[in-house]
C-alpha cells in the first residue's frame, strides 16, 4: 500500500558502449558501461541508501531480430549481485530496446552522423518492436523473479512518443488524437504486464508516463487491473532552474528560492516550496482517483545551482509528505568520477563547478543524507517487498 516511505535511494545510469567513440578508460572495455564496483555500492549503503534504481540496456538487441544481448544480461548479472552484496534493493528500469536505442534521449543534432546513425526510435511505429519488448520482460521477469533484493521492474525509462513524432509536451494536444495508436504508451504497457505475469505474479511493476514522465502526464496514464503496479514520475521541473548552465558571462540568475516564469505568460511567479506543492497536485489526485501507490524513480538538480541544497531539501520533504519512495539522480562510479565525467548531478562534488573530481563536504550531502538516515529496510532483514512499500 502507498502511505509509507520505505525505499531511498539513487540511480546509475548505464548504456551500450560505441567502439571508438567512448573512452574505454573511462567508460571501460563493453559491451555496457561505464563500470562499477563493489565500493561504489558499499559507499552508497553506507551513506544511507538502500534502493538502486538501475537505469539499464534492454537484455534483446535494438534492432531485428531482437534476440537476447548477452553482454547486457551479464552486465545486469553482476550489478545485482554487487549491490546484494551491499545489502540494497534494486528495481531494474529499460531504457533501451527493441526499436530503441540511447540516441534518443540525447536529442541529436542534424549535424551529427554518428549521432543520427544510432538513432533508433522505431518502437513507437512498429508492432513487432513492442512485441519484443514484451518478450523481453516476459525473459527477464523469468530470470530475475526468484532474486531478493528485485524491488521491481521499471517498464521504460521515460516513453517520449509525444515529443519525438509530434513535438507535442501538453497532454490535451495528444490525446485523443493519437489514443490507441502505436504511439500511446496506454495501449503498449499492458501488453508487457501481461507477458510479466505469466510467469511473475508477485514483483512490482513501475509505469511512467508520457514526455518522459513528467508529472503533468500522470493524470493520463491508464492504470492497468494488476494490483501490485506502481505508477510513477520523473521530477526536474522547472529545467530551467535544475538544469541551469552558467549564462555568458559566468553567471546562474535562476536561484531558490526565486523567481521565475513558471506559467509561460511573461510574469514572473514564486518558485518556493509551495510552487512544489501545487506542481505535486496531480500526485494526490492520482492516488485518490485510482487507490494506486505512486513513486518518483528519478528527480533532481544541478549541484551548482543556487539554492539546490534548500530545493533538494522541500523537494524530498514533500514526496515524504506523499509517502512515495524516491531515487535521486545519479550516483557516479569511481571510474568515471576520476576523470570529471557525468558530474553534474554527482552530489558528493559540492556546489563548486568547478570541482570535478574530489568529495567533498556539503550542505547538499547533508540534506540528502539526514534523508537517507530515515530508511530501516534492507534486503538482509526481510524476504519481499510489497508494491508500493
Amino acid at each position: 500500500s502507498s502511505g509509507e516511505v520505505r525505499l531511498r535511494g539513487i540511480n546509475i545510469q548505464q548504456r551500450l558502449i560505441y567502439e571508438g567513440w567512448d573512452d574505454p578508460e573511462q567508460y571501460g572495455e563493453g559491451p555496457v558501461g561505464p563500470p562499477f564496483a563493489q565500493e561504489d555500492f558499499d559507499q552508497l549503503a553506507a551513506l544511507g541508501a538502500n534502493y538502486v534504481n538501475i537505469s539499464h540496456p534492454g537484455l534483446f538487441n535494438e534492432e531485428p531480430p531482437f534476440e537476447l544481448n548477452e553482454g547486457s544480461q551479464a552486465n545486469l548479472d553482476r550489478l545485482l549481485e554487487m549491490i546484494a552484496q551491499a545489502d540494497m534493493f534494486a528495481v531494474i528500469s529499460f531504457r533501451t530496446g527493441p526499436g530503441r536505442s540511447e540516441f534518443g534521449f540525447m536529442g541529436v543534432g542534424d549535424d551529427d552522423p554518428f549521432g543520427q546513425s544510432h538513432l533508433n526510435d522505431t518502437v513507437w511505429e512498429d508492432q513487432a518492436a513492442q512485441d519484443a519488448w514484451a518478450d523481453m520482460w516476459k525473459h527477464t521477469a523469468d530470470r530475475y523473479r526468484d532474486n531478493g533484493i528485485v524491488a521491481g521492474y521499471d517498464l521504460m525509462v521515460e516513453p517520449n512518443a509525444n515529443a519525438i513524432f509530434f513535438d507535442t509536451y501538453w497532454p490535451p494536444d495528444f490525446y485523443p488524437a493519437y489514443a490507441n495508436t502505436l504511439y500511446d504508451w496506454n495501449q503498449f504497457y499492458p501488453h508487457i504486464v501481461e507477458a510479466i505475469r505469466e510467469v511473475d505474479p508477485d514483483t512490482p511493476i513501475l509505469v511512467g508516463a508520457m514526455s518522459w514522465s513528467q508529472v503533468d502526464w500522470l493524470p493520463y496514464l491508464e492504470p492497468t487491473d494488476d494490483p501490485r503496479t506502481v505508477y510513477t514520475f520523473h521530477q526536474y521541473t522547472p529545467q530551467d532552474y535544475t538544469h541551469q548552465h552558467p549564462d555568458e558571462q559566468g553567471n546562474l540568475p535562476i536561484t531558490y528560492p526565486g523567481a521565475l516564469d513558471l506559467d509561460w505568460d511573461g510574469q514572473a511567479d514564486s518558485l518556493d516550496r509551495d510552487w512544489l506543492e501545487s506542481l505535486l497536485s496531480p500526485v494526490t489526485e492520482f492516488q485518490s482517483a485510482h487507490g494506486r501507490p505512486v513513486a518518483v524513480n528519478e528527480y533532481g538538480v544541478m549541484r551548482f545551482e543556487p539554492g539546490a541544497a534548500e530545493y533538494l531539501n522541500d523537494l524530498m520533504g514533500l514526496l515524504e509528505g506523499l509517502g512515495i519512495n524516491h531515487a535521486l539522480w545519479a550516483w557516479t562510479s569511481a571510474q568515471v568520477l576520476r576523470y570529471g565525467g557525468m558530474q553534474e548531478f554527482e552530489y558528493r562534488l559540492g556546489p563548486d563547478m568547478d570541482n570535478l573530481t574530489e568529495e567533498v563536504p556539503s550542505e547538499l550531502m547533508e540534506v540528502i543524507v539526514s534523508n537517507w538516515e530515515q530508511n530501516t529496510v534492507r534486503p538482509s532483514q526481510v524476504t519481499f517487498i510489497s508494491a508500493g512499500q
